[in-house]
């Protein structure tokens, strides 16, 4: 009896570690087509670049009542949360819905990848797009219009880690519930574009009007952006917009990974 059990326990497949090795080629495979995407490429790396180039020498770098910090600085702490946004509203849903038109999910789950494979792949992904253009945006601000001084680097390093977790989140249920790829970047783009015109790219809320700037300060972006640029700039905490960002990313989390059709 014990012979037979040793015998069948040293036979049984090891379910957990082939999850893991098919998990693992999965992340490697999807970082691979990462720097080959041209959506990629462009919306997520060059977009905040030129955009920030753009803006960030439009108001001089004297403080003033608009501006309560050098208003070069201001948008090159802005445009961090503009490559946190063209990740997870655009450039994720558009990579995942396109792999659902396609029927790829389908064959990777005949192939005996976990379900939780291709989510946490993406996850990988979206955080390694905003990881590699973030620093490409801060190296070519820094000669430009330099980094501005980080006051409180824990609270900053926080949002920015908390901001881009809640829109790779975003991102992925996005993905999961669009159609077709076409829709994904329509509605992305629909969601994307308001909110950074008005939340972090766009003018000073000191310009806008009321009605405006009370809708600009709800936009998640905008508050996942105060929760980085505040602490950064030394204008304030963020602790309010931090919190509100990290329950946003744990309802789109749980909605997400209660998505059947990964």
């Amino acid at each position: 009896m014990n012979s037979t059990t040793a015998v069948h326990t040293g036979t049984r497949p090891d379910t957990a570690g082939r999850h893991r090795s098919a998990t693992r080629r999965l992340v490697a495979s999807e970082l691979r087509l990462f720097g080959r995407d041209p959506l990629t490429l462009t919306f997520v790396l060059a977009f905040p670049i030129v955009s920030m180039l753009v803006i960030g020498g439009s108001f001089g770098t004297t403080p003033d009542e608009v501006f309560p910090v050098n208003p070069a600085h201001w948008y090159v702490a802005s445009y961090f949360t503009v490559v946190i946004g063209a990740t997870g509203l655009v450039m994720l849903p558009v990579h995942i819905a396109s792999y659902r038109e396609r029927g790829v999910l389908r064959r990777l789950t005949a192939s005996g990848f976990p379900r939780w494979s291709f989510a946490l792949a993406q996850l990988v992904i979206g955080l390694a797009a905003v990881t590699v253009s973030g620093a490409a945006l801060l190296s070519v601000a820094a000669p430009v219009y330099g980094v501005p001084h980080v006051d409180h680097v824990a609270r900053v390093v926080l949002g920015m880690a908390v901001g881009a977790a809640t829109f790779v989140s975003l991102g992925v249920l996005l993905g999961t519930v669009m159609p077709s790829a076409r829709a994904a970047q329509a509605v992305g783009l629909l969601l994307f574009f308001p909110s950074f015109l008005l939340g972090v790219g766009g003018p000073p809320p000191a310009v806008m009007s009321p009605a405006l700037r009370e809708l600009a300060g709800k936009l998640p972006l905008a508050v996942a952006n105060d929760a980085i640029r505040e602490p950064w700039l030394g204008i304030g905490t963020g602790t309010g917009q931090l919190l509100a960002t990290a329950v946003l990313g744990m309802a789109a989390a749980g909605l997400a990974a209660r998505r059947t059709s990964l």
